[in-house]
C-alpha cells in the first residue's frame, strides 16, 4: 500500500513513494500535473524541459530533417536528469518527474529511420545511465481528438505544427508500451473527462484514489457522474 501518509504533505514515512513518474503523450498534461502534485506533496519536481530543446520547433515543422538532432538532445538531457537523481540518493529526497527514461527509446523508434536508430542505439550504449525505478508511474491517456484540442487551446507556438496522424501514432506507441510495462506499480488515468490542473475537485478525487493503491496495475477511468 502507498499509505495514508502519501496524502499528507510534510509527513513522509518509509511507506511513502520516494520517486513518482508521470507519463503520457503530448497534450495529456503531464508536466502541469507533475508540478501540481509536487507542490501538494512537498516533493521536488524533476522536469525534462522540452521547451529548452532548440531543435523541437524545427522537428514539428519538418520531422524528417530534425528528428535525429531532436532525439539526441532529449537523450542527453534525460541522461543528465537521471544522473542528478542518482547523485541525490544519499539525501533520500522525495521527487516527482514528468518522464521515465524508457520513453526516450519509444520516441526514437517512432521518429528515426533505420540508420539514425542504429546511431542512436550506439550512442545510448556508450552512455552510463543507471536509471532508478519509480515507486509509482502514473500514465495519463486520452483520445487523439481530445489531445489535439488541448494542444490547440494551450497555444504553444511550435506545437501548433503537430499533425493528427503523428499524434495518433504516438498515442499508439504509448498504448503498446504501457500494455507490457511492469517495471513499477502503474496507474493508468483516463483524463478525457477530467482536468487535473485547473479543476480542484478532479485533482482531489484522484489524490484520494491514490491512498488505496497497492502494488501492481490500476485503472482510473472516471465518468462525468463520478466528478
Amino acid at each position: 500500500m502507498l499509505g495514508k501518509s502519501f496524502m499528507e504533505p510534510g509527513l513522509k514515512t518509509q511507506n511513502s513513494p520516494h520517486y513518482i513518474a508521470i507519463e503520457g503523450p503530448i497534450g495529456a498534461g503531464k508536466t502541469s500535473f507533475t508540478l501540481r502534485l509536487a507542490e501538494s506533496l512537498k516533493y521536488e519536481a524533476v522536469l525534462e524541459n522540452a521547451v529548452e530543446n532548440p531543435f523541437l520547433a524545427r522537428f514539428y515543422q519538418n520531422r524528417r530533417q530534425a528528428a535525429l538532432q531532436t532525439q539526441l538532445f532529449f537523450l542527453f538531457e534525460r541522461a543528465r536528469q537521471i544522473q542528478k537523481l542518482r547523485q541525490g540518493d544519499m539525501f533520500e529526497p522525495f521527487r516527482v518527474a514528468d518522464f521515465i527514461l524508457e520513453k526516450d527509446r519509444l520516441f526514437a523508434e517512432l521518429n528515426l529511420d533505420s540508420d539514425e536508430l542504429k546511431l542512436y542505439e550506439n550512442i545510448y550504449a556508450h552512455l552510463t545511465i543507471d536509471a532508478p525505478t519509480p515507486d509509482l508511474v502514473i500514465y495519463l491517456q486520452a483520445p487523439v481528438d481530445v489531445l489535439m484540442s488541448r494542444i490547440q487551446q494551450r497555444g504553444t507556438g511550435s506545437e501548433q505544427y503537430i499533425e493528427k496522424d503523428y499524434l495518433a501514432r504516438l498515442v499508439d506507441a504509448y498504448t503498446q508500451f504501457f500494455h507490457y510495462y511492469d517495471d513499477a506499480p502503474l496507474l493508468i488515468v483516463n483524463v478525457t473527462e477530467i482536468d487535473l490542473v485547473n479543476n480542484d475537485q478532479d485533482y482531489e478525487v484522484l489524490l484520494e484514489y491514490l491512498v488505496g493503491l497497492s502494488h501492481g496495475r490500476h485503472y482510473y477511468n472516471p465518468s462525468p457522474l463520478m466528478i
